[in-house]
């Protein structure tokens, strides 16, 4: 294929701002591209769009109604009401699990993934799991990881 030819076939694919109709043609010199039909045997191309790219807020949680926000900001909110998961972007969370770390807001399962299954559990009166740190054998130091409605809602390091 000519260099010329390829240029052709490169701007009509990219340039997405006129959905123009691409039409193909086999002449005795070759094939030939055009946005008017040229001839008898032309080709109707389809081009699909090739847009890549996306929303920076695809994966935040959704914001609430204005109205929701005016019935919020006249009642007293209180810290018992407020949900201990959080959003915690994919990124970040990647950082804390191969960091092995554990932070507020996190789920269950992202607890087992960065620290695995703990030595200790406790239900009541609050769900908390012990994990034990050891150095050179001997219990370096304790973890406290408490959970409030499935997730996170402290984390405390304790010596033993």
């Amino acid at each position: 294929m000519s260099p010329s030819r390829f240029l052709l076939i490169a701007s009509i694919a990219l340039s997405s701002a006129t959905q123009a109709q691409v039409y193909r043609c086999d002449t005795e010199t070759g094939t030939s591209f055009s946005d008017q039909p040229c001839g008898d045997n032309a080709e109707t191309i389809t081009i699909r769009d090739n847009h890549i790219g996306g929303n920076f807020g695809d994966n935040l949680p959704p914001e609430p109604n204005t109205a929701e926000e005016t019935e919020e900001k006249q009642q007293p909110s209180s810290k018992q009401n407020e949900s201990t998961c959080r959003f915690i972007n994919s990124t970040d969370l990647r950082t804390y699990l191969t960091r092995n770390q554990v932070v507020k807001g996190m789920t269950k399962d992202h607890v087992l993934r960065a620290f695995g299954r703990p030595p200790e559990t406790y239900p009541t009166p609050q769900e908390t799991w012990v994990y034990h740190t050891r150095y050179y054998g001997a219990l370096y130091e304790l973890t406290y990881v408490y959970f409030k409605d499935g997730c996170v809602e402290r984390v405390d390091y304790r010596k033993p």
